[in-house]
């Protein structure tokens, strides 16, 4: 049965049956599927109202809407299928043990912290492994993951167990529901003076959802007003009954400040991983699992911290993550030791990619570069035709509200650039997740770690986005690039603060506020070691001028190291001066803030109030 005919061609129409189609095809993929013309789809496209080439990639409502008028059901296949079927074409099977029984040996379990905000998971992983990470965190909240592994004694048998370090907030429900597909089990801290809260529920749905067994850790039992007893009838509404109430759900009451119970916890977890779990893998396959977060050293290129789940992972092996390649170059335990192998359930940092894949994304083990090489280019190609499939126009925050009255923009497209992969993922599924109404719809077209650069401002140009860069800044000319294309850059170092500032641009709240002004840039030359003043940076101002008592950050590497320093001091030879022009040399003094290196880049700026729009 023909279509009526277009141009004086005839078109196959089809009778209802399905056509499968990937995220970003074009007329042409379609065209190929149903034997037609590409020239004579580009006509029905125009019949109907759209403009489109042939080989532009158009979103997943066009693919429907031309499905639709030729009367075929196109079914868009999801990224997971994609993957699937791009390991088959390669004989590759992912997320499966290799061999028999007799091949699978015990592994440690991998445990993942959840719970409310301020109830203590932090210092909780904190005192599990003897190091303070709660100092150098911004907003206190844990900005990174990362993975470590700690061991304990049970029954006189040291056991192990592994700790995905995942940032516990609501605001980072994909990176916590992400991290629990990788997680045997999970420990729920419940402040025994609090008791349970929003998050603690959200966060109790999480572990259910990813069916993982629970072991809920009653912190703050040294405080005032601790009542260990009242969490337990409290969680016994949700489903978690103490094994003292005849439940089989572990509860340990611990204090992470004091140290107290904790290796009652851990050995909690090993009880509960023994009876519930059956954790075993094949430790001779080729190694396969999960990136658990990746960003760029300058020094050493990429580099991916890795949990493997199956097989061995060693020095040399030929490993694809994401749309990341290379052969493993070095590998770094969580100590920073070097390493050679790494079993099931080891995490590792592995030197050697091509590029910094995305937080989540799979790893595997190939025998060929040249198959590793296929596999991450055809998912970069995947996954930039479904980005060019979300392209549409440019916008403000400040005048959103007015565009959006007059109907002139339906999306707010985002650009994210973070100095992690999992904040970046992080940030991006918050924002997806803001309910805004039917009116606008937030687009991430790209994210990535790293500085904002001149290709970040490129697609932002071309497409109307918004670019956002989180605990980042702009490299080379990308911030001239931007003021001159009207691009508008955002810079953030707490993940709230993004999140808070779209949800009133995107519903007509803004209010006036006080802006960020860069008053001028200093790289530091030389370090100068005082025993009164501690570290004096030798600098040359590159930009603008250095004010003294004015706020500045610290850069290294394109990335913030430090927010909110002051210019206690500022000297020209031997005179203290209030301030320093482009071009001159002179001493900073950033007061108590000591950890200042060569090359590093000292940003001063300061606020001003600025109506908005």
């Amino acid at each position: 049965m023909q279509a009526p005919s277009v141009g004086g061609v005839m078109l196959p129409r089809g009778n209802g049956e399905s056509i499968r189609l990937s995220r970003g095809a074009s007329l042409t993929d379609f065209a190929e599927k149903i034997g037609a013309n590409p020239a004579s789809l580009v006509a029905v496209m125009m019949n109907l109202g759209e403009m489109v080439t042939a080989t532009q990639s158009v979103s997943d409502e066009t693919l429907q809407l031309l499905g639709g008028e030729m009367n075929y059901t196109v079914q868009i296949v999801s990224p997971e299928e994609e993957d699937r079927e791009l390991l088959e074409s390669f004989d590759i099977e992912f997320g499966e043990n290799e061999g028999g029984e007799e091949m699978l040996v015990a592994r440690p379990p991998v445990v993942t912290v959840m719970g409310h905000v301020d109830h203590g998971k932090t210092r909780l992983l904190d005192a599990i492994r003897k190091t303070n990470v709660v100092a150098g965190e911004a907003g206190g909240i844990t900005q990174h993951i990362g993975a470590y592994q700690v061991a304990t004694e049970v029954n006189d048998e040291e056991r192990k167990i592994t700790f995905i370090d995942t940032p516990g907030h609501e605001a980072f429900t994909a990176m916590r529901a992400r991290g629990a597909k990788s997680t045997d089990i999970a420990i729920l801290v419940v402040a025994a003076n609090d008791g349970v809260m929003p998050q603690t529920i959200e966060a109790l749905n999480h572990a259910k959802a990813a069916d993982v067994p629970i072991v809920v850790a009653v912190n703050k039992i040294d405080v005032e007003g601790a009542d260990p007893t009242k969490v337990r009838g409290q969680l016994t509404e949700f489903g978690l009954v103490a094994e003292e109430y005849g439940g089989d759900t572990m509860f340990v009451d611990i204090s992470a400040k004091q140290g107290l119970n904790i290796d009652k916890l851990l050995e909690a977890v090993v009880l509960t991983a023994d009876a519930a779990l059956d954790l075993r893998a094949n430790a001779e396959q080729d190694a396969q699992g999960i990136a658990i977060e990746a960003h760029l050293d300058r020094g050493r290129g990429a580099v991916a911290t890795v949990l493997v789940q199956r097989g061995t992972l060693r020095v040399g092996d030929t490993m694809v993550a994401g749309d990341a390649y290379g052969r493993v170059r070095a590998m770094l335990d969580d100590k920073g030791q070097n390493v050679e192998e790494a079993g099931p359930s080891t995490p590792v940092l592995v030197l050697g990619l091509t590029n910094v894949p995305g937080a989540g994304d799979n790893f595997l083990v190939v025998d060929e570069d040249r198959t590793a090489r296929q596999i991450a280019e055809k998912r970069a190609a995947r996954e930039r035709n479904a980005a060019f499939a979300k392209r549409t126009r440019r916008v403000s925050l400040e005048d959103l509200d007015k565009v959006l009255k007059a109907g002139l923009v339906q999306d707010l497209n985002i650009i994210i650039k973070g100095d992690a992969s999992g904040s970046v993922e992080a940030l991006e599924s918050s924002l997806l997740q803001l309910d805004v109404g039917e009116e606008v719809e937030i687009r991430v077209l790209h994210r990535g770690v790293g500085a904002v650069t001149e290709s970040d401002i490129n697609l932002a140009t071309g497409s109307d986005a918004i670019v956002i860069g989180f605990n980042v800044r702009a490299e080379g000319r990308a911030t001239q690039m931007a003021e001159r294309e009207g691009v508008d850059v955002r810079y953030y170092s707490v993940i709230y603060q993004a999140i808070e500032e779209i949800e009133a641009a995107l519903k007509g709240m803004l209010k006036p506020e006080y802006e960020e002004v860069e008053l001028g840039t200093a790289e530091i030359r030389e370090i100068f070691r005082s025993s009164k003043l501690g570290n004096i940076a030798g600098v040359l101002i590159r930009s603008g001028e250095v004010k003294r008592n004015t706020k500045a950050r610290l850069i290294r590497d394109g990335k913030v190291i430090a927010e909110e320093l002051n210019i206690v001091g500022l000297r020209r030879f031997k005179d203290d001066v209030t301030e320093i022009r482009e071009g001159f040399e002179g001493g900073i003094n950033l007061g108590n803030f000591n950890d200042i290196k060569i090359d590093d880049v000292i940003a001063t700026y300061e606020m001003r109030e600025k109506p908005r729009g």
